[in-house]
């Protein structure tokens, strides 16, 4: 069976650094964007590398673990844990989904839970006390592609040949789902409507009303 790696995005503070993360995905090789939790995302800072990835959603860690557990993958935690290895040392052993942590906090408890194993980027300057969280994901999945063998893109010039973007591929800033999973993620978010989860709209213009106009009630 082919190596293959995921990339899962659960509680990112930052809802651009989606977009960013799915232009260091496509550029490493990961099969599928995992969104946990909100499946809306601002697209900037992709340059256009969304049209080019896979997205699913699921609406608990829970569920994504099943998952991925279904498909033989590994789940590695990216975050500097008393039993983390270096990411230098390719602690690899089999495909493998990579969880990174909310950009002030990290993972949180049942984050961890769901890890394998846990991976951790060295540094050698004093001048921070971690990373970007999307230059974190770059790296940790550039030295998963250089374990697994991945071939490399071929170049024109002095930069990496794009492929054509799929026919029909409309601006993605969302993950869609089936008819099932938006009645009920509608459902929990009634239910939940006092923890403020999606009530960070800009202009009077609520990321749950943006859905809605996505998914109209039929």
């Amino acid at each position: 069976m082919a190596l293959e790696s995921y990339l899962v995005v659960h509680n990112i503070a930052k809802r651009h650094n989606v977009g960013t993360l799915a232009r260091s995905a496509t550029a490493f090789g990961v099969s599928e964007l995992i969104l946990v939790g909100r499946r809306d995302f601002n697209a900037f800072g992709s340059h256009g590398s969304t049209s080019h990835l896979r997205f699913r959603h699921f609406h608990s860690l829970a569920d994504a673990r099943l998952y991925l557990k279904e498909k033989d993958c590994d789940i590695c935690g990216v975050e500097i844990t008393d039993d983390a290895v270096s990411v230098t040392d390719h602690p690899f052993k089999k495909s493998t989904a990579f969880l990174l942590g909310n950009e002030g906090t990290g993972l949180s408890a049942k984050e961890c839970e769901i890890c394998d194993f846990f991976v951790y980027i060295p540094q050698y300057g004093g001048g921070t006390a971690s990373l970007n969280v999307t230059v974190a994901a770059s790296i940790v999945l550039h030295h998963f592609g250089v374990w697994a063998g991945f071939s490399e893109r071929i170049r024109d010039g002095n930069k990496f040949v794009v492929s054509e973007r799929p026919l029909k591929e409309a601006s993605r800033k969302y993950c869609t789902e089936t008819d099932e999973c938006i009645i009920e993620e509608r459902k929990l978010r009634r239910e939940s409507a006092s923890n403020g989860f999606f009530d960070d709209g800009k202009n009077g213009v609520s990321s749950a009303n943006l859905l809605d106009s996505l998914f109209p009630d039929e």
